[in-house]
């Protein structure tokens, strides 16, 4: 598989975009993740954006971080958080989520954030297995959805 950056407004990405968002609406019965995001927040050096291909050509799995610091939505100076994790579920179980999440990390840590942030939900065992394994443990909420129950939030040092 090849894992490389691809801008968050590539047609690939959107379309992984699209399929997450649907695959949300029907894990929470909602319109999907609503967190304001845009191309520019996955931006090098403060963001990456990541698109894992098949070697025919199709996208497979997509992730990406973006800067965060201090402010009143529950960010702490120096975090990276961890965005749109998604695998096609025709690829889920090759360890495309895994290569992933260690390649945003290694680049957050390279950009001199010292802890990666991210934020899923109660629907979505899988990730949150994932995220455990991985070194990830839970801690305050934060972001957009830091009020809704459903709503857990990780976190792992990156130092």
């Amino acid at each position: 598989m090849n894992i490389r950056p691809t801008p968050y407004d590539h047609p690939d990405a959107v379309k992984l975009d699209d399929a997450v968002q649907a695959e949300y609406a029907v894990r929470y019965g909602d319109e999907g993740d609503v967190t304001p995001l845009d191309a520019g927040m996955f931006v090098p050096p403060r963001g990456l954006y990541l698109l894992a291909y098949h070697p025919e050509g199709h996208p497979l799995a997509t992730g990406g971080w973006r800067t965060q610091d201090a402010n009143d939505h529950g960010y702490a100076d120096g975090d990276a958080e961890l965005k749109r994790m998604y695998v096609i579920p025709e690829a889920r179980g090759l360890g495309l989520a895994r290569r992933i999440l260690a390649a945003l990390e290694a680049d957050a840590r390279a950009a001199g954030r010292t802890r990666m942030v991210l934020e899923t939900g109660t629907a979505q065992p899988e990730a949150i297995a994932l995220y455990a394994s991985s070194g990830y443990a839970p801690c305050p909420k934060f972001g957009h959805y830091r009020d809704h129950p459903e709503s857990r939030c990780y976190a792992k040092s990156l130092a």
